[in-house]
């Protein structure tokens, strides 16, 4: 026995005028409530091992700014803060609901379908980055079914379950200043100095370069400070091998300058993201117990 044929609630292969109008409703709702959040998708320089599910060499080098809606509304999720046996952890979750319609046509140029795990979630709010852990299109806060909506990945909101990024050198360089700026201070950087004679001044953020051109170089870094009273060049995201006495060219600023020096590389010790700085920590603390030049420190076969 089928359902009576004039009042069928779930088609199967159209969108009902009801249902378009429940997700302008949506989506309404969300531009009101919600607030503009920059949506970061994952890229990779290398292929992904979907095995163990990682991804070494993740960059994020676009941000879309799209409005999404804040479903904590007393607090943090997740197990918040707490002292393991590696230090201070900050374990914050959250679920943010975007709108599927207004998603796809945001993020039309990267051809994306959905919100994916492993992307972030930049908050302006809160001045942090978050990782997208699950999407969820079957929940009640994804709205189940409503009015019949749903096959085939045809819902009105994902529901994206986030917690607290914890970066680990992955480069995030998106040309927008509130973003880049959060991460600049917790890269690793390299100290150039260069020799006297050169011209013009590097600018912020902007990529040096040793070779013909920045597509055919042999070295490559992002600039986060020029000094110009020392000539000193702090980089950061550097690619390839370093050559004394060779010109480092500003692929933005056109400043030009020869090589002289190379000194040992520092983080930022005041910054967020104190899982950097531990490893620095930990490094310098094995460096005086064990002697790391051995080919075998911990036995004897070689």
């Amino acid at each position: 026995m089928s359902t009576n044929f004039y009042f069928n609630n779930f088609p199967v292969n159209q969108i009902t005028s009801e249902q378009l109008l429940v997700e302008d409703l949506v989506i309404e709702a969300m531009q009101i409530h919600g607030m503009d959040l920059y949506y970061m998708p994952r890229e990779s320089r290398d292929s992904v091992d979907y095995l163990y599910g990682e991804d070494t060499l993740k960059t994020y080098t676009k941000a879309y700014s799209l409005e999404m809606y804040l479903e904590n509304v007393t607090g943090m999720d997740g197990e918040g803060d707490f002292i393991s046996k590696f230090g201070l952890e900050i374990r914050d979750e959250l679920t943010l609901l975007v709108s599927r319609r207004r998603f796809k046509y945001v993020t039309a140029a990267s051809n994306l379908f959905r919100p994916r795990e492993g992307d972030l979630i930049y908050i302006p709010l809160v001045q942090n980055f978050f990782e997208i852990t699950s999407v969820e299109h079957e929940n009640d806060q994804a709205m189940f079914y409503t009015l019949g909506r749903g096959r085939g990945n045809n819902v009105y909101v994902f529901a994206l379950k986030c917690k607290q990024y914890v970066f680990s050198e992955e480069v995030i360089h998106t040309g927008i200043e509130e973003i880049d700026g959060q991460i600049r201070d917790a890269y690793k950087r390299t100290h150039l100095t260069m020799a006297a004679g050169g011209t013009g001044a590097y600018v912020m953020d902007e990529y040096v370069y040793q070779g013909t051109s920045l597509a055919n170089s042999t070295f490559q870094a992002v600039v986060h400070s020029w000094t110009a009273n020392n000539r000193q060049l702090d980089v950061v995201l550097t690619q390839g091998t370093y050559a004394n006495n060779t010109i480092v060219h500003g692929a933005t600023s056109g400043a030009s300058w020869t090589s002289f020096g190379v000194a040992n590389t520092a983080y930022h010790e005041n910054d967020a993201f104190e899982d950097i700085v531990d490893n620095s920590r930990i490094q310098s603390e094995a460096d005086l117990i064990i002697d790391f030049t051995e080919h075998n420190p911990f036995g004897e076969a070689n």
